[in-house]
């Protein structure tokens, strides 16, 4: 045996860091060395983040920033005097609407109770079954 004939059990490895595995070489896509090259750097672009805070319009034909009427049963109309006017303005002075958003709202009267008193209804939408029970007393719609 001599020294020019002497062979390493284990040859040197070169010891490769970032970028294990993969097609691309020696760092597989992720540049060079620094914070750039870390697991975990992913910087997200800021527009994106906006989108995903506004939440998703859900349904079939998404409706629901429509304002709704508030409902009033005819038996609640009780309360006026015969002959009266009913329109949302005295109808939020009875305090039986309130204030939608800072306004009167739309009123829509449904045919639930009996009406004793006749009455005339303005401004307001009615059911067919309210329009029936305010008619056969006598009262009229505008």
């Amino acid at each position: 045996m001599e020294l020019h004939t002497l062979k390493r059990e284990h040859p040197n490895k070169k010891a490769r860091l970032v970028g294990r595995g993969g097609t691309r070489g020696k760092t597989s896509g992720r540049g060079g060395k620094g914070q750039t090259a870390r697991a975990g750097n992913k910087r997200r672009p800021q527009m994106r983040d906006i989108i995903k805070k506004i939440p998703k319009l859900r349904g079939y034909r998404f409706a629901s920033f429509d304002i709704k009427p508030s409902p009033i049963n005819v038996g609640a109309l009780n309360v006026f005097a015969a002959g009266s006017i009913i329109s949302p303005e005295t109808l939020f002075a009875k305090n039986l609407v309130r204030r939608v958003g800072g306004k009167l709202p739309t009123v829509k009267i449904l045919g639930n109770g009996e009406i004793t008193v006749k009455v005339v209804v303005e401004n307001c939408i009615l059911s067919k079954t309210a329009k029936e029970k305010i008619e056969k007393i006598g009262g009229t719609i505008k």
